[in-house]
C-alpha cells in the first residue's frame, strides 16, 4: 500500500469519509427541528367561525340579495317617474319619460321593460333564467350610464341640476346587477 493512501486513512477527514457524510458526524448540530406547539387550543371557536361565514356566504346572502334585487327593480321603475334632471334655461323638469321636444327620448320605456324582465328572470328558479338576467342586468346598467351622462352633461355653457331620479336609476340598476350576479340557486348534483 502507498503511504499516500496509508496517511489519507489515519487522517480525521478519511474517518468522516468512511462513516459517512458530515451531517452525520455533527449530529443534530445542521438540523433544524420543527417547533412543537399546541395548536388545537382555539381549533373549536375559528372552526365554528368559519362554518358560521361559509354558511352565510353560500346559504343566506343568496336569498338576500334576491329580496333585494326585487326591492331594486320596484325603485327602479319609481326612479323613472321621479325628476331626473332640472334646466332652469327652459324652466323644465325631465323624468325618465319627458324630455322637452322628445330631445333625449324617453329611456323610461327601455328601463321599465328590462326591470319587467329582470323581476320575472329572478323569480324563475331555472339556470337559463339567472344567466338571462345578468345579461339584462348588465344591458341595464349600461344603459343607464348612458343615460345617466346624456341627461346630466353640459351644453351651451349650462349645466343642469340633478335631482334625486337620477341618481335612485343608477343606483339600483347597479343593485341590480350585484344581485343578479349571485342568485339563490340550488344546483342538484347529477347521480352516478
Amino acid at each position: 500500500m502507498p503511504k499516500f493512501l496509508f496517511l489519507f486513512k489515519n487522517t480525521l477527514f478519511s474517518q468522516l469519509y468512511k462513516k459517512g457524510p458530515v451531517a452525520e458526524w455533527l449530529g443534530k448540530a445542521l438540523q433544524k427541528l420543527l417547533q412543537r406547539f399546541e395548536s388545537a387550543r382555539d381549533l373549536t371557536s375559528t372552526l365554528s367561525l368559519s362554518l358560521w361565514r361559509g354558511t352565510f356566504l353560500t346559504t343566506m346572502l343568496p336569498k338576500y340579495l334576491t329580496k333585494i334585487g326585487l326591492a331594486a327593480c320596484i325603485l327602479l321603475v319609481i326612479s323613472c317617474f321621479l325628476p331626473w334632471t332640472y334646466y332652469a334655461d327652459i324652466d323644465k323638469t325631465f323624468t325618465g319619460f319627458y324630455s322637452e321636444q322628445n330631445s333625449y327620448g324617453k329611456p323610461g320605456y327601455f328601463l321599465l321593460l328590462l326591470t319587467v324582465l329582470i323581476f320575472i328572470c329572478m323569480l324563475v328558479p331555472k339556470i337559463w333564467a339567472k344567466r338571462t338576467n345578468l345579461f339584462l342586468s348588465a344591458l341595464a346598467v349600461g344603459y343607464a350610464i348612458k343615460t345617466y351622462i346624456l341627461f346630466t352633461s353640459c351644453y351651451n355653457a349650462y349645466c343642469p341640476e340633478k335631482k334625486i331620479g337620477i341618481y335612485l336609476m343608477f343606483i339600483s340598476t347597479i343593485m341590480m346587477l350585484v344581485c343578479s350576479a349571485f342568485p339563490d340557486m340550488k344546483l342538484d348534483e347529477k347521480k352516478k
